[in-house]
């Protein structure tokens, strides 16, 4: 067994599971983040730390689950056929359906929160404040749905649990490396908060496509299909790249007006 852990193979199925688990495990840091702004400043950064550790230790116990029980959340516990509808449930759509509802929904309520306060900085302090344990259930809950694709890309490139953890747990820690550094370039940079809570929303779209797929549902002979990585990757590049611009453009009309004054 241990072997086979010390091989090209081996070596290179880890490098890219780390890659991936980060890649996929952004998310998840940009939603703790925003949960965490939501307790007491002084225990913001304990609940963002506590929740990344959380994330990686429920990723261990969820891949020896589903290695150990993966025929049943595959298999459908809920069907229903009809002209015009068709769904054949199984739990691993569930929880990635009712994942992506969760995030547009909390998506859009920032975002009406965001646009609805007449003082930001106002706004935000007199927002009502959520206890450490509410928002760490909260953080728990997400996390099982942003675990349940990242150890499923796991189980999909290697069989070896040794490997699978191991990517987890260094993925972890580059995640607890970057907690900070996402959080305090959102307080600095607050007009980029607009562009995380659009991310959250596309990554809702994305985890409830990806869901109605995995749930065969079909509206009027139509099927749902998933959308594509590249083109999530694709999009969210795009409100990056146009947010970077804009932001730099708003600077040169600020600029300009201050000398005409």
């Amino acid at each position: 067994m241990f072997e086979s852990l010390f091989t090209v193979d081996a070596l290179v199925t880890f490098l890219i599971l780390t890659a991936l688990e980060t890649v996929l495990g952004f998310d998840n840091l940009l939603y703790i983040s925003i949960e965490a702004k939501k307790v007491d400043p002084a225990r913001e950064a304990w609940v963002r730390r506590t929740g990344i550790v959380l994330a990686i230790g429920l990723r261990v116990v969820l891949l020896f689950v589903v290695l150990q029980l993966i025929s049943l959340f595959q298999a459908p516990f809920l069907a229903f056929h009809h002209d015009w509808f068709n769904i054949s449930m199984s739990g691993h759509a569930l929880i990635v359906l009712l994942g992506g509802v969760f995030l547009i929904y909390t998506a859009i309520k920032e975002i009406f929160h965001m646009i609805g306060s007449h003082d930001l900085e106002h706004g935000a302090n007199a927002a009502p404040r959520r206890t450490v344990a509410t928002a760490i259930i909260w953080i728990l809950i997400m996390n099982i749905v942003f675990s349940f694709d990242t150890v499923l890309s796991a189980v999909a490139l290697t069989k070896n649990f040794i490997v699978m953890t191991a990517a987890i747990l260094v993925s972890g820690v580059l995640m607890v490396v970057m907690a900070d550094t996402v959080a305090n370039f959102l307080k600095k940079n607050r007009m980029y908060e607009v562009l995380g809570l659009f991310v959250l929303l596309l990554v809702g779209y994305m985890l409830m496509s990806e869901g109605g797929h995995l749930a065969h549902l079909t509206f009027f002979g139509f099927p749902v299909e998933p959308m594509a990585k590249s083109t999530f990757y694709f999009v969210l590049f795009t409100l990056v790249i146009v947010e970077v611009i804009q932001s730099r453009y708003q600077k040169k009309i600020l600029q300009e007006n201050d000398k005409q004054l």
